[in-house]
């Protein structure tokens, strides 16, 4: 049986804002990529030896395009949910999940910051 996880109504409040850090771009076809510097030791060995670059392309599919540019900084997580049930109606079951997953995805790998407010302490 799949363990299922509760979302805290205060996330559900945040409004997430993409990092003004993290370079992004948007492609002629309205799809978003985020350019993604690999620094390290690793990531110095890897592009040394394996000639591996030192700036990852991130194309964002649909879904992450959507929900990118949903966030305007005026938008809460409820909100992005909302727009994206809409969206993508035959995905309404599953999208809180989706929506949520991505964002904690883009949060992890600091592409999104949870945007400062009077209410936010960060």
């Amino acid at each position: 049986m799949a363990k299922k996880r509760k979302i805290s109504q205060n996330y559900m409040d945040t409004i997430l804002i993409p990092n003004p850090a993290q370079k992004w771009s948007e492609r002629e076809d309205g799809m978003i990529v985020i350019d993604m510097e690999n620094k390290g030791f690793y990531h110095r060995i890897a592009q040394k030896f394996f000639h591996r670059p030192k700036v990852s392309h991130i194309a964002l599919d649909a879904y992450g395009t959507a929900v990118w540019k949903a966030l305007d900084g005026n938008r809460s997580v409820f909100d992005v949910v909302c727009l994206m049930k809409k969206q993508y109606p035959k995905e309404e079951k599953r999208m809180l999940d989706r929506v949520v997953t991505f964002l904690h995805t883009l949060q992890v790998n600091r592409f999104i910051i949870i945007k400062k407010s009077a209410t936010t302490s960060l």
